[in-house]
């Protein structure tokens, strides 16, 4: 089915590009859970199974938490709501999750459930108890200061670099360049349309969804209409749409409850496939070496040596070696911006680093 959320000219006055903290962290526990594949992201996955392992044992709200985590069907937003400015920190964020009125978290918890199996019993018991909403709040913040937090700079980098590049085509092209390649199965229409494809699993209807939707379906909103042949088209009036890039590449996920900022996750540019795996890089790197190959492909967009040091994790001496390597062979050049240096690719350098990457940096940074 096709889902298309109405966009007027007051939307796009109110709408931004933000990045939340609290939202990655909860798609980090989706992953970590087994409720989504890490993808690229698998040797993070893994070293992270240790410390996901503590928190499930010594945080009674963690286990029940992912016991909600459903696709393509409503999940409770109070665990990680939108958050409501474009930077807003994890500490504000997690306010807002531990003022929710418990009846709101109670309603909301059993609508998620609505359909699933019963919860286990000890599970049952965490989830319409008065304490669940402290209990999830806790849970958060451990797996916010102990599995997200130390990886939080390469996180926030790879978010970042989106934002900045989208905010670049809204400014020069409009609305529709910077939302052009949101997710396979969204675009935007010229009649100021969102209209994402949706895939097996429940129609919009009933909820939201926690913005981990997959590529095969948009998770759902209480704006769509209330089951098969309802409306299909969702109005913002007015109040706009934050727009939240995710390093984890689940997909399309959707907020639209009115107790909460209207919302959409996507991929974030670079959350695919890993470049290692592409022959043309294979060869490229063959021919450069493969941590001056990850600076040139990273390089599609302009980056500081700085920028570049975190994103692949390596030392702004080593950066700054390579970067002038690559200059002094013409494959990339730099330009003062305000106090900033940012490095880009010259046109060899484009026609060498071929078309555009999709992975994130490499988890080793190369060598």
């Amino acid at each position: 089915m096709v889902y298309r959320i109405e966009v007027s000219s007051a939307d796009l006055v109110a709408s931004r590009f933000a990045i939340s903290p609290l939202i990655t962290t909860k798609q980090a526990l989706w992953v970590l859970s087994g409720k989504k594949e890490a993808g690229p992201w698998r040797a993070w996955t893994d070293r992270m199974r240790e410390p996901y392992g503590r928190l499930l044992a010594t945080e009674p709200g963690l286990g029940p938490m992912t016991v909600l985590f459903r696709d393509h069907a409503y999940n409770a937003d109070f665990p990680a709501p939108p958050p409501a400015g474009v930077n807003t920190p994890i500490e504000e964020e997690l306010a807002v999750v531990r003022a929710t009125p418990v009846a709101q978290a109670h309603e909301e918890i059993a609508r998620n459930l609505e359909g699933m199996a019963r919860p286990p019993e000890e599970a049952a018991r965490v989830l319409f108890s008065p304490d669940v909403v402290a209990l999830f709040a806790d849970a958060l913040q451990r797996a916010w200061e102990e599995i997200v937090a130390p990886s939080w700079p390469r996180f926030h980098a790879i978010l970042e670099r989106d934002v900045v590049q989208r905010a670049g085509r809204l400014a020069t092209y409009g609305w529709a360049a910077a939302l052009d390649d949101l997710a396979p199965k969204a675009r935007w229409l010229p009649d100021g349309v969102i209209e994402v494809h949706s895939g097996p699993g429940r129609g919009p209807g009933t909820g939201t969804s926690t913005g981990l939707g997959s590529d095969s379906g948009l998770g759902t909103g209480t704006g769509f209409g209330s089951g098969p042949g309802s409306d299909e088209t969702f109005r913002l009036d007015g109040r706009g749409v934050l727009f939240l890039p995710s390093v984890f590449p689940l997909g399309i996920g959707s907020y639209f409850e009115h107790d909460w900022p209207y919302a959409l996750s996507y991929p974030a540019r670079g959350t695919g496939v890993p470049p290692e795996t592409g022959g043309g890089a294979a060869g490229l790197a063959g021919l450069i070496g493969r941590t001056r190959t990850r600076i040139l492909l990273e390089l599609a967009v302009p980056a500081t040596t700085s920028r570049l040091a975190t994103l692949l994790g390596l030392g702004l001496g080593t950066v700054g070696g390579h970067l002038a390597a690559l200059r002094g062979a013409g494959l990339v050049a730099r330009a003062r911006t305000g106090r900033s240096v940012l490095y880009h690719r010259t046109a060899l350098g484009d026609a060498l680093a071929g078309p555009p990457e999709t992975g994130p940096p490499s988890a080793d940074g190369g060598r």
